[in-house]
């Protein structure tokens, strides 16, 4: 690619993803190879320094074929979009390129539609999701939707109510859920309330405010862990009862990997205020 802005390890990267560039190195999907290298090589510092991101799990992640990250969203903005998708470029071999499914307001921002779209970030369709899936994609879901985004910092480690469709979709297609849970993103942004009426004005549902004003992340350490993948078997159509039943599943295992990162962070914090204090003291 030879540009100043991509990095070597970028370019290497983008050379192991298994997608079929066209000649122009465009997929299918019009996913770009160069917007993708200058993307990863703009968050590239971020993931690695800024947030020192801790991945935990990436081998449950298959390394090839279709495959559904089903999260929780953490962070007020789309910092663990970022990072999930990060960590799948970055942590596993060969890379994968994880195409999230982004909230349908961003398609009246101007330029963003097109962008997010060259960087294989697509609207939350269903008729997007079954095509990628049927093309052996990784398809990244956040069954909180925007409300997911909307918690507050003292919520940072809870779950709200997750919708169903993934798990019909992901039995529709026959595809393995691999649950993830993310980690630091309330710390990063700690929301204390969200402007809605600010948000409208901006096209977005709303504005996280931070106590020191505009939702800007601070340098927080952040995790991601995935799971065992998980298979459901039928044909998508099942009484809501069944479905709810999965899904449950699903909330459950995201929920104990945030119960056993929150009891990880907060043991950390402790022993590093004790160190802190102890040193204070000897001096």
């Amino acid at each position: 690619m030879g540009s100043p802005l991509v990095s070597r390890e970028v370019e290497r990267r983008i050379e192991e993803l298994e997608i079929p560039w066209g000649p122009f190195g465009v997929d299918p999907y019009g996913v770009s190879k160069k917007h993708l290298a200058v993307g990863f090589s703009m968050v590239e510092p971020l993931y690695r320094h800024y947030f020192s991101v801790k991945v935990l799990g990436a081998d449950n992640v298959p390394p090839r074929g279709r495959g559904m990250l089903v999260g929780n969203h953490s962070g007020g903005i789309a910092i663990d979009g970022a990072m999930v998708i990060a960590s799948m470029f970055f942590a596993k071999n060969p890379p994968r390129l994880a195409q999230g499914m982004v909230e349908k307001f961003m398609n009246r921002m101007p330029f963003a539609s097109m962008l997010t779209g060259k960087l294989g970030q697509f609207t939350g369709l269903p008729e997007h999701c079954i095509r990628l899936l049927e093309d052996e994609r990784l398809l990244m879901v956040f069954p909180e939707g925007a409300r997911g985004t909307a918690k507050l910092y003292r919520e940072r480690y809870n779950l709200v109510r997750f919708g169903t469709g993934f798990v019909r979709l992901a039995m529709r297609t026959r595809t393995p859920i691999i649950p993830f849970a993310f980690l630091g993103g309330g710390a990063a942004v700690p929301t204390i309330h969200n402007a809605v009426a600010l948000g409208r004005m901006l096209g977005a549902p709303y504005v996280p405010i931070t106590p020191y004003g505009l939702p800007v992340p601070l340098p927080v350490k952040l995790e991601v862990e995935y799971g065992e993948p998980m298979m459901f078997h039928g044909t998508g159509a099942e009484a809501d009862t069944v479905i709810e039943g999965y899904v449950e599943q699903v909330r459950t295992s995201i929920a104990g990997m945030i119960e056993r990162g929150r009891v990880r962070r907060e043991s950390f914090a402790d022993q590093t205020l004790k160190q802190f204090r102890a040193g204070s003291a000897s001096r």
